[in-house]
């Protein structure tokens, strides 16, 4: 029974597939929870909305997802006692009397748009610094690390800059930095931003100083997504074609940046809102920056495919530019390259190094990284280019300045990561585990004093615990936690054998004055998970989480403490909202992938009496996949069709893009001729309606 249904939009095909008079498809709210509803002949099938089924109907789900999330506000707290003392302690521990990083920040700067403010093609504010007037002030407040709250205000810092007569950047408009270097005819572009709003903007405030000069060439420096995602800011997809402007970028690029937001790009975007604190509002008790850059702009990102590949260290002339290339896949990203430039006597370290420390294991999730591998690289440039170099720049963050300052800032960057990869190893080689590693392992004193071996974004804590996840994995080896109960079950079994949960509350109150917040918000994590009603350990949990996010050194951790604060106070974001994947990224899947994204969509208890074989053909690129239902697992193969197969789709590539980026949907194409299927139909949509697509609004901080 539909409890509460709308009706928003109806698709009737008649005759549509041979044995069906009559299909239906429509959209509807059923207790709050947007569905599509399939009718065939008069009964009703539900599933939920999927860009593979029924695209059309994302477009409502996430206006409303928006208007949900706007309403909840963050209730936050004055900082504790032991919060006020903790800071206090920071404070007299750090060289604060040190500004040398804020004059390097500055250097070079020509100018900047008022508040570094950036509209969308419909007027909306896609960016700006504006809601950070607040860390002007120059003390932090008791509520803020006063680490993170320098990195904070040197990541306010922006505008266009010029770092030596023919190269300049884009900086605090954006997550990271955009790089503008003059060729001979016109400009080359290294990594242009998050997005094509943002991207534009940078270039026309570059050209508003600089003279309206045309782009010959992109470079990506690597494959994440706020280094390509502003590609159609600066490059117009005609002018690649036409062979006008040439794209760059290092061996494997495309795959990597097309898996990391698609197979597991659900979890990972609602997690990320955690790590960048995405849903905070602006403030001294709420979100102050990432530690990578302040954050990211409100806008839709681009990808235009390279032209060109870098596979190795190899020098290359750009528009007359000589680059020395320097390949580090598998360092801070699985496809990244950094590049020195002779004629400047610039080295630019992309993102294998930057102003504080990275994530070895980044807490939205993603691959663990190879550490003693980034060590490596950076080894390499330090004794490849280290004496040539002038000044250093990178795509976050600001210069560094002299030979002298750039050896070493490359040494100090170099050892910390072979310091917690060798340490970590090390101590899981005594025995140790995660959790001893991470509260055992400290950084030499020659390194915690340096501004750029802060943990502003990754941590000593969690790289550490990464390292082990690399080499050891999930399992600690002690057989009471191979099958341990499931977190709720266990959550209650805790809670009954502490004595019930008045009493694990009134302890807890107790814990929370002596400022032992780590242990609360351990403690109460098992009463929500045990009674995820009781408003009690709702709040106090919240406000233990809140603390610890006014301790914490990094970002990122401070988004994810205020963050659950927020959700254990306000609950998850309410709507069923789905993620709408980014056009140009599902464009450019390869067409096996497509299988492999829906692969993981298969509903596999729905599946399990199910088998179906069908044979994809794809007639504009000539590619075809024999498709395997069976077992609840979906599996293909490509140059192979089956002659036992049920059914035969037939389509182009074209027209499977219509239906990944929304423009169309397979009823549609089914109607209109688009898709042709030779066998029996009824087997097409019967895997159709299979495919479901994962919400991403799924509880973080309470159960499922």
């Amino acid at each position: 029974m539909r409890a509460f249904f709308i009706p928003v939009k109806i698709v009737s095909i008649q005759n549509f597939l041979s044995g069906f008079s009559e299909m239906h498809f429509y959209a509807g709210y059923d207790k709050l929870q947007l569905f599509t509803y399939l009718s065939l002949n008069g009964a009703d099938f539900k599933m939920r909305a999927s860009p593979v089924t029924l695209t059309f109907s994302l477009s409502i789900a996430l206006l409303l997802n928006s208007a949900t999330l706007s309403a909840q506000s963050a209730q936050s707290k004055p900082a504790e006692p032991a919060t006020v003392q903790a800071q206090q302690a920071v404070l007299a521990t750090l060289p604060f009397s040190d500004r040398r990083s804020f004059d390097d920040a500055r250097r070079g700067f020509i100018a900047a748009l008022p508040d570094a403010t950036v509209l969308d093609a419909q007027g909306n504010v896609a960016w700006s610094v504006a809601p950070f007037a607040f860390l002007e002030q120059q003390e932090a407040p008791p509520s803020v690390n006063p680490s993170l709250w320098r990195q904070a205000q040197l990541n306010n810092i922006h505008g266009l800059f010029e770092v030596v007569e023919g190269i300049y950047q884009i900086r605090g408009m954006d997550l990271g930095n955009m790089t503008i270097i003059e060729g001979e005819t016109g400009l080359i572009i290294v990594d242009p931003l998050y997005s094509p709003v943002t991207s534009g903007a940078g270039l026309a405030l570059y050209r508003e100083h600089r003279g309206q000069k045309p782009v010959v060439a992109v470079l990506y420096t690597h494959s994440h997504t706020d280094h390509f995602g502003g590609v159609r800011g600066v490059a117009d997809e005609a002018d690649v074609e036409a062979g006008r402007v040439k794209i760059y970028a290092p061996a494997s690029f495309m795959a990597n940046a097309i898996a990391e937001n698609v197979i597991a790009g659900n979890a990972m975007s609602r997690r990320a809102n955690y790590q960048f604190g995405t849903l905070l509002p602006r403030g001294e008790r709420a979100h102050v920056d990432s530690g990578l850059g302040k954050g990211l702009p409100r806008a839709p990102v681009s990808l235009l495919p390279p032209t060109d590949t870098i596979a190795g260290n190899e020098n290359r002339s750009i528009d007359g530019v000589e680059f020395e290339f320097h390949l580090a896949n598998g360092t801070e990203a699985d496809s990244e390259f950094m590049f020195y430039l002779p004629q400047f006597r610039v080295l630019n370290t992309a993102e294998v190094t930057s102003q504080h420390m990275h994530n070895v294991y980044t807490i939205r999730g993603a691959s663990v990284r190879d550490a003693a591998l980034w060590s490596r690289r950076i080894d390499e440039v330090l004794l490849r280019f280290g004496d040539r170099t002038s000044i250093l720049i990178a795509q976050h963050h600001w210069p560094v300045w002299s030979t002298e300052d750039t050896r070493h800032f490359l040494q100090v960057q170099r050892d910390m990561y072979k310091f917690i990869h060798d340490q970590s190893v090390r101590l899981l080689n005594l025995g140790y585990l995660p959790g001893d590693i991470a509260e055992t392992l400290q950084m030499p004193e020659s390194l915690q004093k340096e501004w750029s071996a802060r943990g502003y974004y990754g941590t000593l804590k969690h790289n550490s615990r990464a390292i082990y996840q690399r080499y050891m994995g999930w399992y600690d080896a002690n057989p009471a936690n191979l099958d341990p109960l499931p977190p709720r079950d266990y959550a209650r079994k805790t809670i009954d054998y502490m004595g019930g949960v008045e009493q694990v509350i009134n302890r807890a109150r107790t814990d929370f004055f002596n400022g032992e917040y780590r242990w609360v918000a351990s403690v109460m994590r098992e009463v929500v998970y045990a009674f995820p009603e009781n408003q009690d350990a709702r709040e106090l949990g919240a406000d233990a989480l809140e603390q610890l996010g006014y301790q914490a050194e990094a970002g990122t951790w401070r988004g994810a403490y205020l963050m659950g604060a927020q959700e254990l106070r306000n609950g998850a974001p309410r709507s069923g909202a789905t993620t709408l994947l980014r056009a140009d990224l599902l464009q450019a899947l390869e067409t096996g992938m497509f299988f492999d994204l829906i692969s993981v969509r298969v509903n596999g208890p729905a599946a399990a009496d199910k088998r179906i074989v069908m044979n994809w053909r794809f007639s504009d690129s000539a590619e075809n996949f024999r498709v395997t239902l069976q077992n609840s697992a979906l599996t293909w193969l490509p140059d192979v069709q089956s002659d036992a197969a049920d059914a035969t789709v037939m389509l182009t590539r074209a027209t499977l893009n219509t239906i990944l980026t929304g423009e169309s949907s397979f009823p549609a194409a089914l109607a209109s001729g688009a898709i042709q299927v030779q066998g029996n139909p009824q087997k097409l949509l019967e895997f159709l309606l299979l495919i479901e697509e994962p919400q991403n609004n799924f509880p973080i901080v309470e159960p499922r």
